[in-house]
């Protein structure tokens, strides 16, 4: 379980940008659900998602460098979390994977050539002896845009990507579960995004970062 609280060159919680970030939750009269709940819910709303940048550069992956932005790729908002989450004593780790969007997907399509998201990142935390999945990346006005109910965690179960928006009509799938890390495995998230978004690459094969 130490190495889920470990400081690491991503992970950079003894940072001032992630200090400020959790100040907020540093009341000793806040359990650690609570303080999971309301962290979630900060992260998921404070930082909106944009999945149309992509960097190569790795000084970009550090939580300190994520918390000092407005937006931030899944990925981005998942390193950013477990920081903080770190920073507060809660055991927790990267998760990554493989969804398919099926609502507001037409840009991306074009951009990237396909309706999949990947490697999608999200959050496994330890409370109450378990682990659960917690994904912070649609924040709630996009939620709202895109007719889908705001994804909430209630400190006791998963909080997962919504299967159906809010007129039933299919929303997100998950096809592929990539496992956990207790640090940010950067060359596998490079390798994925070239393997599954060739068409990105073509004219920008030599930049550090794709705006698209």
């Amino acid at each position: 379980m130490e190495n889920y609280l470990n400081e690491t060159y991503f992970f950079d919680f003894n940072h001032p940008a992630i200090q400020d970030t959790i100040q907020e939750f540093q009341n000793k009269t806040l359990t650690k659900k609570e303080i999971a709940k309301k962290l979630y819910l900060k992260i998921r709303d404070q930082w909106r998602y944009n999945p149309y940048r992509i960097s190569f550069q790795k000084e970009h992956y550090k939580a300190s460098s994520i918390a000092g932005k407005s937006e931030g790729h899944c990925i981005d908002k998942s390193i950013l979390l477990v920081s903080c989450l770190r920073a507060l004593g809660i055991p927790s780790r990267l998760h990554l994977a493989k969804v398919k969007n099926h609502i507001g997907i037409e840009r991306f399509i074009e951009k990237f050539g396909n309706d999949e998201i990947t490697p999608h990142g999200m959050v496994d935390l330890y409370l109450e002896d378990k682990w659960l999945k917690v994904s912070p990346a649609f924040n709630a006005e996009l939620c709202q845009k895109l007719n889908v109910q705001t994804l909430d965690f209630d400190g006791e179960n998963d909080s997962l990507f919504q299967e159906f928006d809010k007129s039933g009509n299919k929303f997100m799938l998950y096809l592929e579960d990539y496992g956990s890390f207790d640090d940010v495995p950067l060359d596998f998230i490079y390798a994925n995004f070239k393997e599954n978004y060739p068409q990105i690459f073509q004219n920008n094969e030599n930049q550090n970062e794709i705006n698209i």
